[in-house]
């Protein structure tokens, strides 16, 4: 690892650590030349993920709008940012290890939405009226009443 400081080719490992969410190593070095001490970091590299949108477009996997989305949903809730937290890493962490380069902007809505009924049934409910663009009334209404009996078995 080149020095920060001098650009010398080599440096000693004084400290390896986990990072907070355990995905990358914190590293402590000192080098060899100029003896100064920086910190690196070393992660996996993730697979760049496209999403293909309903109208056939493609965007690059943006994990803060799956965020915003759930987010939304769970307003006024008793959903904790920490659940919150744990279900889109959760979704994200399912993206990247089925190893596909696209994913479809549907299958992420679904994976959001098995998410929250487990979570939160009003938060699912929220969810789906956006994701699901229901017609009418009537169309929600029958989604709903599909729910209440299944959560009822």
């Amino acid at each position: 690892m080149k020095c920060i400081y001098c650009n010398f080719d080599d440096s000693k490992v004084l400290d390896s650590r986990l990072t907070d969410r355990g995905n990358s190593v914190k590293r402590r070095r000192e080098c060899l030349s100029c003896a100064k001490r920086f910190t690196t970091y070393e992660m996996v590299e993730a697979i760049p993920i496209l999403v293909i949108k309903n109208d056939g477009t493609r965007q690059p996997f943006d994990r803060s709008k799956v965020q915003n989305g759930i987010v939304r949903s769970c307003e006024k809730r008793a959903v904790s940012i920490a659940d919150i937290n744990n279900l889109v890493r959760e979704i994200e962490d399912n993206i990247q290890n089925s190893l596909a380069s696209e994913i479809k902007s549907s299958d992420i809505g679904e994976m959001v939405m098995k998410g929250l009924k487990d979570l939160d049934e009003v938060a699912y409910i929220r969810f789906a009226s956006v994701y699901k663009q229901f017609a009418d009334v009537s169309t929600f209404l029958s989604f709903v009443k599909e729910f209440e009996k299944k959560i009822k078995k």
